[in-house]
């Protein structure tokens, strides 16, 4: 069973964020999960504004490909060199070394607490 990382926060499209300034976002292990083996992954760049809820990249495992949606809106200042090296960190470290970007948000969409994200996908805490 996924588990879901207490002291964060998700969107419904399962993208993981903290509340620290900057932001980091990741996807989270359920996601990493159903994707399976994580073989590439396409990051917005440094400097680039995003917007919340809008597509910022995909993620293509061995079995589909999936787009990545912006859970915030702001500025990316920081893009995860390593996660886009080896992608694999992605499934071996969803909420640590497997972040995505880093972003100075100036304004937030729809969030889930952690508790009830791991409700509404069947995850444990």
């Amino acid at each position: 069973m996924s588990t879901v990382q207490a002291g964060l926060r998700y969107s419904a499209e399962h993208e993981w964020i903290t509340d620290e300034t900057p932001a980091t976002i990741g996807i989270s292990e359920v996601a990493a999960d159903a994707l399976g083996e994580i073989v590439y992954v396409d990051l917005p760049e440094v400097g680039q504004t995003i917007e919340a809820g809008a597509v910022i990249g995909e993620v293509e495992s061995t079995k589909s490909v999936s787009e990545l949606y912006s859970p915030v809106s702001g500025e990316v200042v920081e893009v995860n060199a390593a996660a886009v090296d080896d992608s694999s960190v992605i499934n071996s470290d969803a909420y640590g070394a497997g972040w995505l970007i880093k972003v100075s948000v100036t304004s937030e969409g729809p969030l889930l607490s952690a508790e009830q994200y791991a409700a509404d996908n069947g995850a444990e805490l």
